[in-house]
Formats: C-alpha cells, structure tokens, sequence
C-alpha cells in the first residue's frame, strides 16, 4: 500500500518486512518514500543487503501504455557510504496477478476461496 492522502509515518512503521510507503505526485511522476523495514531482507534477489535504517525513494512514471520507469534510491547509512540508485523498466503484465500471503504468522489463508 502506498497512502497519498498526506498523512506522515505512522508510529509502528519500523520492523516491518516491506516497510510503510507513503507517496506524493510531482507532476506526472509518482514519489514513493518507503521506510521502516526489518534487516531480515535483501534489496535484490543477489542478496544486497540493507539494515533497519534503510529508506527508499523511488519515482515511478509511466512511458506508455505498457512500459513504467522506476528509480529507485537507496539511503542506508549503517550500510552504505552513500546514497546510490537504480532504475528498472517493467513491462505489463499479460494475465491476473494473484496476492502475495505471507508466510511468516500467516492465518489468512484458511479464509481465501480457490477457483
């Protein structure tokens, strides 16, 4: 979830497993900041790692029709000597996207119906 209602931080935004996103529009780009993650994750499937103080901005623009752009900039400075970023190119998707549930204390998946 990325709340764009101007509201701040919530109190418990720490220790979360893909932390708290809040997001303001400049223009025709999406401004996502995102903090209060856990250090039990990677930044990327290699396995960069990150710490507890990690926060990411990321600008999020649509190209066309089926093409976003996203920057993504990392600030940890218990890891990191300095802020670095990233950009990646998603394409749309061709068919449904299903929910990710989580696996850790999860007791939702008892109520989901199949098709």
């Amino acid at each position: 979830q990325i709340y764009t209602d101007g509201r701040g931080f919530s109190k418990f935004a720490e220790d979360l497993w893909n932390g708290e996103s809040i997001g303001h529009w400049e223009g025709d780009t999406l401004v996502v900041e995102t903090t209060g993650f856990n250090d039990r994750t990677w930044i990327d499937a290699a396995g960069v790692p990150h710490s507890s103080e990690m926060r990411v901005i990321e600008h999020i623009r649509l190209l066309d029709a089926n093409n976003m752009e996203i920057v993504s900039t990392v600030h940890d400075p218990k890891m990191y000597s300095e802020d670095w970023s990233f950009t990646t190119h998603p394409k749309k998707l061709d068919g449904e996207i299903l929910e990710y549930i989580c696996n850790e204390n999860e007791k939702d998946s008892a109520h989901l119906v199949g098709k």
